[in-house]
């Protein structure tokens, strides 16, 4: 436990100067919320809404951190380590390669927990948001996204031959699901043909869920969201684990 703690700070401290999850998990989320408040600020979400477009967005303004990490950090580091040969130095240490892979796992977590705060306090201070729906079901759905966006991180930079490879395919990933899967662009302004499309998107059945959570509005209907989320995420973990290599 002292040698994770002791990892998990100076890991920590790497990734802030690096700067790179401090800008796309914190910042960015932060600068999207901002413009949304300030152009709609607490007006409906739509003609005859209960909710503000606040409150309709903030679920998918909390996946940001969720995407950047686990679509983009992870896979590129991940890949990175193995390319540097960093993860087979490990292996001939105390230290096994796991720990160090379990922390940066943690690492992600947080970055993407503290967004969420840093969310709930803006939205609550300057657009009186509320949470209509239940704190237990937004943090289960949460949870559940981040564990399915971090295992298809770990799957892409476990197959990834280097670091470009693997930023190449995160890529490929990430910015559609930033852009489509109601992240940034709400998700009830697309066309019925593009929600067809952008359904097919893992993020976008997290989001939903997030959604449905935050605006208290039925959730019976989002139980097909949960199973797909949940095979997902263990069909992944089960490919990290089976097709992960160390160098």
């Amino acid at each position: 436990m002292k040698s994770f703690c002791t990892m998990l700070k100076i890991e920590g401290k790497l990734s802030i100067r690096d700067m790179n999850m401090v800008i796309f998990a914190i910042i960015m989320p932060v600068v999207i919320i901002t413009i949304l408040g300030i152009i709609y600020g607490t007006k409906p979400a739509f003609d005859g809404a209960e909710y503000t477009f606040i409150e309709q967005s903030f679920g998918g303004l909390c996946s940001i951190a969720i995407c950047a990490g686990g679509l983009m950090g992870l896979p590129i580091l991940v890949a990175d380590y193995r390319e540097k040969k960093i993860l087979k130095r490990f292996k001939v240490t105390p230290v096994s390669p796991a720990k160090i892979l379990f922390v940066h796992l943690t690492i992600y977590s947080l970055y993407s927990a503290l967004s969420v705060v840093i969310l709930w306090l803006i939205a609550k201070v300057f657009w009186k948001f509320t949470m209509k729906g239940s704190i237990l079901l937004f943090m289960a759905g949460w949870l559940l996204v981040l564990i399915s966006m971090l295992s298809i991180g770990m799957f892409v930079g476990g197959i990834a031959k280097n670091s470009k490879k693997a930023s190449i395919i995160a890529s490929v990933l990430y910015f559609p699901m930033l852009v489509f899967s109601g992240a940034t662009l709400p998700y009830e302004v697309m066309p019925d043909i593009m929600q067809k499309i952008v359904d097919v998107m893992p993020l976008t059945q997290g989001i939903k869920i997030l959604k449905a959570a935050t605006l208290g509005t039925d959730m019976g209907n989002l139980w097909i969201s949960v199973i797909l989320m949940l095979f997902m995420a263990i069909m992944f973990i089960i490919g990290s684990i089976k097709f992960f290599r160390w160098e």
